[in-house]
């Protein structure tokens, strides 16, 4: 972009926090760029300042200065071809709502040396879909139930009720240990870092006055004699929350390649066919929801993947022996 740029917002944008909106607009401008701009005043709406969690309203007019990046900076995305669509399930959808039962193994954006995830991959096959967007997000080797709204009002609502507490979320998670109490609530606050090799990962926070709270509910479902299954009801929905929780209390998710415990995950990727596991054993099975427009209250449903349940099967025969 080598001139300023006027952008009148419409119903598409109306709601959206403008640094989020800038990410999308301009895209190959790393995030720390956009952010200079914010900080500096050059990005202004109705010709104010303003701070980088602003929403837009309808009718406001956004400038955006220009913007030059170095020609090696930018790497286009090569266009996903028809043959390498992933055909996903879908739980629902209508003109306002998608819910889709995400695969373990597929990111839900590109970036971070990802190209393609779900929605890139949803918005090359649906050309006449005029918005789609998600609404929250799964980690790449999480499976389960995934909100996307094809409407801006319908994810400016699925936004509210889940910042308002509204929804209900409900994961799957394989333990190592003998987890002992029926119902466990978890309160710690949670902070992110950068390691020393540039990945991000999250903690619990000590006496850090920037930590997020997080809150986790834990049911015992079942338990082996070195694995226990939990149901976890996320009260706050922090990045990698089950995770760190589970891990900072001796019960590592069974396949975590983060947090986990990593000689056991080595043992179990490389066991035999009937009891081989090899990726992370969490799977967000029920999402509870108000729909963003008939106001219906929905009960959405994943079902648990066949390797999932090949590994459950896999403990009850061995307890069985």
């Amino acid at each position: 972009m080598t001139g300023v740029e006027k952008w009148h917002v419409t119903e598409n944008e109306n709601d959206q926090r403008i640094d989020n909106f800038l990410f999308k607009h301009c895209k190959n401008i790393p995030k720390s760029h956009i952010y200079q701009l914010l900080r500096s005043g050059q990005v202004r709406i109705n010709g104010k300042r303003i701070s980088a969690n602003y929403r837009l309203k309808l009718d406001d007019i956004v400038r955006i200065p220009p913007i030059r990046t170095a020609s090696t900076d930018l790497r286009p995305i090569k266009p996903i071809a028809a043959s390498n669509f992933v055909a996903f399930q879908t739980l629902f959808e209508d003109d306002a709502l998608l819910v889709l039962d995400k695969p373990a193994g597929m990111a839900v954006h590109g970036g971070s040396g990802i190209s393609h995830g779900v929605i890139e991959q949803l918005r090359a096959q649906h050309h006449s879909w005029k918005f789609l967007e998600l609404a929250h997000r799964l980690d790449k080797e999480t499976s389960g139930v995934l909100l996307l709204a094809k409407k801006r009002s319908a994810l400016t609502e699925l936004h509210r009720q889940i910042r308002e507490g509204l929804t209900e979320k409900h994961y799957w998670a394989m333990v190592q240990g003998n987890w002992r109490n029926p119902r466990q609530h978890v309160k710690l606050a949670l902070t992110k870092y950068v390691t020393a090799a540039g990945e991000r990962r999250v903690a619990i926070a000590k006496n850090n006055p920037d930590a997020l709270e997080s809150h986790t509910i834990f049911k015992l479902q079942n338990s082996w004699e070195v694995f226990s299954l939990l149901d976890a009801e996320l009260k706050t929905g922090r990045t990698h929350q089950i995770r760190v929780h589970l891990a900072h209390l001796g019960f590592p998710i069974v396949g975590d390649d983060k947090y986990g415990d990593f000689e056991s995950n080595r043992r179990l990727a490389k066991a035999s066919t009937r009891t081989n596991l090899a990726r992370m054993f969490l799977h967000a099975h029920t999402v509870h929801i108000t729909h963003p427009v008939t106001r219906e209250r929905m009960k959405l449903q994943s079902p648990l993947p066949r390797d999932l349940q090949q590994f459950i099967d896999a403990l009850n025969t061995s307890s069985n022996k």
